[in-house]
């Protein structure tokens, strides 16, 4: 039977509050002697990094640890080593962990590095500046980091992907402070980070907007302290008052002289927060429990100790245990202290009877009967906060007993609970050495807990909590088939590239294997690909990629690869145009143009919408390119038709005429382009005889890139008539078009005798008719009608009336003896007196 939880609780405040030490582990002989080190250790139960302490001298004849003065060796809570790396830079200057269990190094020269638990790492830079005058010193909180420079400037990075260093406000101090500390942005009700320096007797609170003399006259103070919420801060003088304070400066809570503390010896090596409530006060082989009325609690040590803030309380390490200090829980306090007398004590007492067959727990479940809900909660929710599970299981035992006295009993907090409490007192086993609270456990999540055991390489065991709690175990499998690409090498199955083949299809099959088997059905093959890429394993990347899904993960990894054509193909498949375009565009920057054109003809009718979007684009944006992609492939008629949509928009004359040769150039070496190719040679025959036409007329006349048409039209609207007949003739121009071109342009200009002229030059091949309903249309009736006498005879009344001749209408129809012809036109004159006048030439007809 495990001992009473009060058994470790000590009491404050004249007996309203209680403390208690709960040994963690027990870690004798596993750490060196903590006082030679210089420490940083993570929150939430993680591990402590080490580093020799050069400033501190080792007795002769003393053993000297195998972890050297340029190693870091890091250590899980139980004392069990994760990792030991060397240092290989300039001196560092601070070293401390992120919110997910990373540990920043940091050295002078403003180079950081961030290790995760298997001694990978990424380097950044805090820029040339810091490189130039170095860095002193460093505070590292979980999402970021504020450097001073050796200019006395301070730099605050966020997060750890490298971003730029941004330059708070200027401290306006002329030497290093005597302590520092920062409130990170999370606990700073602006939400930006707030650094609080120790300036002579004051202090003063830097931020990236203004530097503020907060006008404290205690000082200087060798130790800044701020609470895990941010709210408070402890600040210890040189003096030895510690002088507890709000992070606003305006209320001061407490204040303590430890100097007054007897068994202390020597100087104060931590001030640390013990939750939110009381600090931890340390020396060699103490650590004293300062809360908020002064009132102290003292707890002893073997050798030197070392103290981690939590959020619930504080981690202390010593040469032979892990404690944890914190506040006794309200729920665990109601049920155990002594004498209680609320619900869930009474419960439990009535369980306790229950189990002794006692008849008093009717008695006591009765009276509890309006407040049992509540009962029944806070024995669940003291079941959490025990560490020991013999008392988990009895106070868990005692909920399930009350919640059968309740009508309608929801037993989602009770299952919860219970699972929650299997995975931590898991975790916490000294092997694995994570000794989560539950409060912690509930502010960092289930997923967080997950990821801190797949950094350790426990994947089992982070695949069994995620299987527990139902979640998904995507992010433990891609871990796990990262680190197994790590651990294998090639085998000698075979000779060079073939036992590197074997192990590849080996891995392959088993890491597919494995995300089947396990419903990994949401990870990235591509993300694994890529690890196996950065690691030298491409035959492997290759492989993996083939079970991705998403064309978009896949063809990035690949043309990272230099599997150009592999990574056309899959972009292709996909149907994506845009990632096709991403593909083209990225080999065009990267190959020869031989060697991109190369590639998308080879790939033949694969290959197809690549080319054909390839062209869509060189159209818009490239024509160059478009022009050397249809002459490496050989396309005689597209390059010829791409001279021409090239000739259409071109201005200077030369440049056209040359163009058109070139595409009369492609046609002809396709022997199927026959006609094409003498249009293209008339064409450029034509345009280079309108530019001639054009330097005769001194470039009065525009004639280029007329039709042949057109350019007759000119050349007759400008007198040119010699030139004119010469275009008939050396473009073999059909005279009924030349003719209707000639008369249409003659009218035009109403060069009427010259027209006439031209009608009696020979026999129309069009007739007259044309002539004269041209030139009516033009309003020449008059000139028109000198030419209907040429006309058909059957032809000339109506060809009269349109000429608005209607005398000559009558005497036409009479002639002829046409009654009808005349009747019918009679009807269309345009007056009465008109009107008589056909009719008596009608009736003076037979």
């Amino acid at each position: 039977m495990s001992e009473h939880p009060t058994t470790s609780w000590q009491a404050m405040q004249n007996g309203t509050v209680f403390y208690r030490r709960q040994q963690l582990y027990s870690i004798l002989g596993k750490l060196p002697d903590l006082g030679d080190y210089i420490i940083a250790g993570c929150r939430y139960g993680g591990p402590l990094a080490m580093m020799r302490d050069n400033t501190k001298l080792i007795a002769v004849g003393r053993a000297t640890p195998a972890h050297a003065k340029s190693q870091i060796q890091v250590y899980s809570s139980a004392g069990e080593g994760l990792l030991l790396f060397s240092w290989d830079h300039s001196r560092i200057i601070r070293f401390g962990w992120t919110l997910n269990e990373q540990l920043v190094v940091l050295n002078e020269e403003g180079v950081y590095r961030v290790y995760d638990l298997q001694g990978d790492y990424q380097q950044y830079s805090l820029g040339s500046e810091a490189s130039e005058v170095g860095v002193v010193d460093a505070r590292i909180h979980e999402n970021g980091m504020v450097a001073l420079t050796g200019s006395l400037t301070l730099l605050e990075v966020k997060g750890w992907e490298g971003t730029r260093p941004m330059t708070l406000a200027n401290p306006n101090v002329t030497d290093p402070p005597l302590s520092w500390a920062v409130i990170p942005p999370d606990s700073n009700i602006s939400r930006h980070v707030e650094v609080l320096l120790s300036v002579e007797n004051t202090i003063y609170t830097v931020d990236n907007l203004e530097s503020v003399d907060q006008r404290l006259s205690q000082g200087p103070f060798t130790h800044v302290s701020p609470s895990p919420n941010g709210k408070s801060l402890a600040l210890l003088s040189a003096s030895g008052t510690l002088l507890v304070i709000s992070s606003d400066f305006q209320r001061r809570m407490a204040e303590f002289d430890t100097l007054n503390v007897p068994s202390a010896q020597g100087n104060v090596k931590q001030v640390e927060w013990c939750g939110n409530d009381a600090i931890v006060v340390t020396w060699e082989s103490l650590a004293v429990l300062v809360g908020p009325f002064a009132d102290t609690l003292q707890y002893y040590y073997v050798g030197n100790t070392f103290a981690i803030t939590e959020t619930d309380g504080v981690r202390i390490f010593g040469a032979d245990v892990c404690d944890l200090i914190q506040k006794v829980p309200v729920s665990t306090l109601s049920i155990f202290r002594p004498g209680s007398t609320s619900p869930a004590a009474i419960l439990y007492d009535a369980w306790e009877s229950f189990t002794q067959r006692s008849p008093k727990t009717d008695e006591s479940i009765r009276s509890i009967r309006p407040e049992l809900a509540a009962a029944v909660d806070g024995c669940i929710d003291a079941a959490g906060q025990e560490w020991e599970p013999y008392w988990q299981r009895r106070l868990l035992s005692t909920a399930k007993f009350g919640q059968g006295f309740l009508d309608f009993p929801n037993p989602t907090d009770f299952i919860n609970m219970g699972q929650t409490l299997k995975v931590l007192n898991a975790v916490r086993y000294y092997e694995i050495g994570i000794p989560l609270t539950y409060s912690q456990y509930s502010y960092t999540s289930p997923t967080h807990l997950i990821s801190r055991l797949t950094s350790r390489n426990m994947h089992l065991l982070a695949l069994r909590v995620s299987t527990f709690l139902s979640l998904k175990p995507d992010e433990v499998l891609k871990h796990w088939a990262s680190a197994k690409i790590m651990r294998t090498r090639p085998v000698a199955s075979g000779t060079g590239k073939e036992a590197e083949l074997d192990s590849d299809d080996e891995v392959c099959r088993l890491i597919v294997d494995k995300f089947k088997q396990l419903g990994g059905v949401e990870v990235s093959y591509a993300e694994i690909a890529k690890r196996a890429w950065e690691v030298g394993r491409t035959g492997l990347a290759t492989k993996l990629l083939d079970y991705e899904k998403r064309a978009s993960d896949q063809v990035p990894l690949l043309l990272s690869m230099k599997e150009d054509r592999l990574a056309l193909k899959k972009a292709v498949d996909s149907g994506d145009t845009d990632l096709v375009y991403q593909v083209l565009l990225h080999l065009h920057k990267h190959l020869t143009l031989g060697s991109f054109f190369r590639l998308i003809e080879d790939g033949g009718e694969h290959l197809a919408l690549a080319s054909r979007l390839l062209q869509v684009y060189a159209r818009e944006q490239d024509r160059d390119m478009l022009r050397d992609f249809y002459y490496s492939d050989d396309r005689r008629v597209e390059s010829a038709v791409l001279a021409l949509e090239e000739a259409s928009r071109m201005v200077d004359p030369t440049a056209r005429i040359s163009a058109v040769k070139s595409a009369q150039k492609f046609f002809s070496e396709d022997k199927d382009r026959g006609f094409e190719a003498k249009m293209m040679d008339e064409s450029a025959r034509l345009l280079t005889f309108q530019q001639q036409l054009e330097a005769e007329a001194d470039g009065k006349v525009v004639f280029f890139s007329q039709s042949v048409n057109e350019t007759i039209r000119t050349c007759i609207l400008n007198g040119m008539l010699k030139r004119a007949d010469k275009i008939k003739s050396d473009f073999k121009v059909p005279d009924k078009r030349f003719w209707y071109t000639k008369m249409y342009a003659l009218t035009e200009v109403r060069d009427f005798e010259g027209l006439d002229a031209f009608s009696k030059s020979k026999r129309s091949p069009i007739g007259y008719e044309p002539f004269v309903r041209h030139l009516v249309e033009k309003g020449h009736s008059k000139e028109a009608v000198a030419y209907v006498a040429r006309c058909d005879p059957p032809k000339r009344a109506d060809l009269y009336a349109e000429c608005n001749e209607w005398r000559m209408v009558g005497k036409e129809c009479k002639d002829r003896g046409d009654k009808a012809k005349l009747q019918q036109l009679r009807k269309n004159c345009p007056n009465s007196l008109i009107a008589r006048e056909l009719e008596q030439i009608a009736m003076s007809m037979k």
